[in-house]
Parts: C-alpha cells; structure tokens; sequence
C-alpha cells in the first residue's frame, strides 16, 4: 500500500504571546504558503479543519481555491467540514468550481461536525432538524443531496420560458468530473465507518473516538478500518477506498522544539464527551528515531493509506515547514512513504 503524508492546520489564530498567527487574514495567507512549502518538501497533502464560530478556519472553499492556484502537485483537503452547517447546492457548486481550479487535486473530508463553542450554531444558518431528525441525521441527508449534485444528477426543472420552449431537468454547474470519489465522511465510531462504506465514501478515521472498549486508541482505530474495508467489499465497490488518520508528531531535533513540547503526554486520553466514554489518541513526541520506531508499530497507521500530522499552525509557517520537513526525512520513511520523486 502506497502511503502519502499530508499535514491538518486546525488554523487557530490569537493576539497572544509567542503566536506567529494574530489575525484571521494570517491564518489564512499562511495557510497558503505552508502548503506552498509542503508541496516543495514533498508531501502529499495540505488539510484543513473548518470550525464556525470559533477563531480558526471557517470557509473553505476560497482557501482551497487559493491554495490550488499557488500549488500543482499535492492534494488539498478538508478534516472536516459540518455538513449541519452547508446549503448542499451551493457547496457543490463551490466545490466543483476550487476542483476545476486544482486540476482535479480536492479530497473533501465532510461528516456531522465535532463538539463546538456555538449552542444549536446550525440553527443560526437557518438548518433545523425536522421533529422526527436529528444533527445526525440533517447531516447525512445534506451530504447525500451534495453528493448527487457533484454526480451530475438533475435537481431541478427547466423553465421552458428560459429555454426555448423545452423543458426537462437542470443539473448543478461547473461540474468536475471525478470528485464524488474524492469525499470522505469523518467517522467517529466503527458503526459510522461501515455506513461510510456503504456510501461509497472514503473513511477519514477521527482523532476522538467517541467508543471506548478498552483497548488502545490505535487498536480501536484499526478496528474500526477494518470493519470499514469489510464493509466496503460488501458492499461490491469497484475503485479501492482511501483511509486516513491523523496522528501529532512533534519531532525533538532543537532547544526549541524542547521547549515546546518536551513535557507533552505520550499516553492516550479516555474521557466523557457528550455523555459518552471517548477515547483520545496520544501525541506522538520525542527524538525522530524514537518516533520513527513508535509510529511504525501503531497499528491503525499501518492499515492507513494517508497520515495526516497535525500542526501547531500559530508557531508559524516557518517552524512548521520543519518541522513536516523533520517528519519526511527522518520518521516517514519508517511507515512506508516514499518521496513522490522516488515513487515508480
């Protein structure tokens, strides 16, 4: 299995000390030139998280198209958009349109949205679930409707005044042929894995499980993979399915990285989310060898195609470009990643 490496800024900004990122317009703009800087190094993917109400990235598809226009190579993504917050229509014509302009380089991660600051901030966009729905449910009906439309399937009639006298059914436009098979669902149990499958969607495995049975995060993540590719073979798909995880590796190769992030936990994290028993994956910190040895033996990377780093985007484009540069050339070789230069 070919493993590629990609990078997920969460896109925090604050006017606070020591924070390279103080204002929207930095986190967007260095948004940008760190997947310019990804590209350069060799990764394989620039993804962002997308968080309403909050200081961090909130509207993709201008960042996505922007980032296409600065790049040609890596793949540029989403982890991921709340699907509760989206008028279907108008995001795959957004969509199709960032697609068209990447050359075909999207890969949209969409799924109901994490716990947030915002009380019902849906509601404030103006999408409430019906009396016998739920967030849940408006999210998967949205995602269904979007998917449809990137399909090329007609949503609505002609009008024959408009057009000649002839009537039928109007699709969404631009469209960009191929990026249905480039939507991942952010699956945060094994029972969601295998519903994504039978959508047809790739799995983008959430760094918060909200399950715990005991076992390690990895174990549980791995499992969740691997009811998640049964389910696709089930399901009788003819294209492979992408998989991803997101992992935080914080290579310690100077005083400064030391000072940063020496005392983080190596441990996982099990607590009550929402009422329900969630278990954290842990940070990956220490020297590259080390780390190296460590993610070669997690078992949900190993059955992963693609592992997204997390980045600590308010240290700034600089430190993070090497820090992804310290990922690529000392510890990513040690999953499998070849340098794209390298691949046959």
């Amino acid at each position: 299995m070919e493993k590629r490496i990609g990078f997920l800024s969460f896109g925090h900004w604050q006017p606070i000390p020591g924070s390279q990122v103080r204002t929207g317009r930095d986190a967007l703009v260095q948004s940008i030139e760190l997947a310019v800087a990804a590209e350069e190094l060799g990764v394989d993917g620039a993804y962002v998280r997308v968080h309403h109400f909050a200081r961090q990235l909130a509207s993709p598809f201008p960042l996505l198209a922007a980032m296409a226009a600065r790049t040609s190579r890596i793949e540029l993504g989403t982890g991921v958009i709340d699907m509760r917050y989206e008028n279907p229509l108008y995001m795959a014509e957004e969509a199709a349109a960032a697609d068209l302009i990447s050359g075909g380089r999207l890969q949209l991660g969409v799924s109901r949205g994490s716990p947030e600051t915002a009380l019902r901030g849906s509601e404030a966009f103006g999408y409430v679930p019906g009396p016998d729905s739920s967030d849940a449910e408006l999210a998967r009906q949205k995602t269904g409707l979007f998917l449809a439309a990137i399909s090329g399937q007609p949503m609505v009639d002609a009008d024959p005044k408009m057009t000649g006298g002839q009537s039928g059914k109007l699709a969404i436009q631009p469209q960009s042929p191929g990026l249905v098979e480039r939507i991942w669902w952010g699956s945060g149990t094994r029972a969601t894995a295998e519903w994504t499958a039978q959508q047809g969607l790739n799995l983008m495995s959430s760094t918060l499980l909200v399950e715990d049975t005991g076992v390690p995060f990895d174990e549980l993540q791995a499992e969740q993979i691997a009811r998640f590719r049964a389910a696709w073979r089930e399901a009788g798909w003819e294209r492979e399915p992408r998989v991803s995880v997101s992992r935080s590796v914080l290579p310690i190769v100077s005083d400064l990285d030391r000072q940063y992030f020496a005392g983080d936990t190596g441990e996982d994290q099990v607590g009550i989310l929402e009422g329900v028993r969630a278990r954290f994956g842990k940070s990956y910190v220490g020297e590259p060898d080390q780390l190296a040895e460590e993610l070669a033996k997690d078992a949900a990377v190993r059955e992963a195609d693609s592992l997204l780093i997390t980045v600590p985007n308010m240290l700034g484009v600089e430190y993070n470009a090497r820090l992804l540069q310290n990922v690529v050339e000392h510890v990513a070789p040690a999953i499998g990643w070849v340098h794209p230069d390298r691949r046959s």
